[in-house]
């Protein structure tokens, strides 16, 4: 798969005070610190978590 495309995913704003299902879905993204950045492969699960996850991380594609 030459052609798939990969997210760099940056963990922007905190956690704290948020549902629990968000911290869940931030800690499955790989991500555990402020500033911290992950590169996933963007596939539908994932698109869904960060819908989850929006108003918390940065993306863009690489």
């Amino acid at each position: 798969m030459a052609d798939s495309k990969q997210l760099k995913i940056t963990y922007v704003h905190s956690a704290i005070g948020r549902s629990e299902t968000q911290k869940k879905t931030i800690e499955a993204l790989g991500l555990s610190k402020l500033g911290q950045s992950v590169i996933k492969t963007d596939t539908p699960a994932l698109r869904g978590m960060l819908a989850k996850v929006s108003h918390l991380v940065e993306v863009e594609e690489v």
